[in-house]
């Protein structure tokens, strides 16, 4: 019988979740939003990165805040800012915000990288209408 030894694995897992939870909010609460972005993007929460988004832009310099943090992001961890930034670009709620995030990215990345993105062509095509 299995059943114990996936409920103890399931216990696990929601508790590694609600520390991870409380650690993003402890770096939002400490203004460590690389990391803060880092742990979202890794815990795959669009609306928690655009929580740390909005965070960062609500700061003195907050562009310039958001450009740094951004830039130093891993590729991988860009590719996911921008499938989720296309979501927040069809709310006018989060345009701004999107479309700031967008702006570093074609700002500081070479085309040819880019282009390189996975998911790149689509994102593309799903910005343009509402951009």
């Amino acid at each position: 019988d299995v059943t114990e030894i996936e409920e103890e694995e399931a216990q696990a897992k929601q508790e590694e979740q609600i520390m991870k939870e409380q650690e993003l909010s402890n770096l939002l609460h400490e203004k460590r939003y690389l990391k803060a972005l880092g742990l979202a993007i890794s815990l795959d929460r669009p609306h928690t990165v655009l929580t740390v988004v909005k965070a960062i832009l609500r700061e003195p310099e907050g562009r310039r805040h958001l450009e740094e943090n951004i830039v130093r992001l891993r590729k991988d961890q860009k590719e996911a800012v921008l499938a989720f930034l296309v979501t927040w670009n069809t709310n006018s709620r989060h345009c701004h915000e999107a479309q700031a995030v967008v702006e570093t990215l074609l700002k500081h990345e070479a085309p040819d990288t880019l282009l390189q993105f996975s998911g790149i062509k689509s994102a593309v095509e799903s910005l343009l209408p509402y951009t």
